[in-house]
């Protein structure tokens, strides 16, 4: 089987992104459970937020934990990195 396509080894180094991961949403791919952050506990260290593959957690104003469920896709790095246990993964 031939093929005109380059083989890995000729490809550059690097990628393209031709568009930012955020313009799809990907929560309807949620595993079956949710991140739901405990305001209480939480002292805004932003660990979730370095941590999170799918870029889902941010600080809101008063500088607590947020999910954006349009993009969780309910891993749980969150909730089992959090060095303050401020967030419980429940089921959907």
């Amino acid at each position: 089987m031939s093929s005109s396509l380059p083989g890995w080894k000729e490809l550059p180094m690097g990628g393209v992104a031709f568009r930012p991961s955020t313009d799809i949403k990907t929560g309807e791919w949620r595993l079956g459970f949710r991140p739901v952050v405990k305001e209480e506990k939480c002292v805004g260290c932003a660990m979730c937020v370095v941590l999170c593959p799918d870029m889902a957690m941010g600080l809101g104003e008063e500088g607590k934990a947020q999910v954006n469920y349009d993009y969780c896709k309910g891993c749980g790095i969150c909730a089992r990195e959090c060095p303050y246990g401020a967030i419980e993964m429940v089921p959907e």
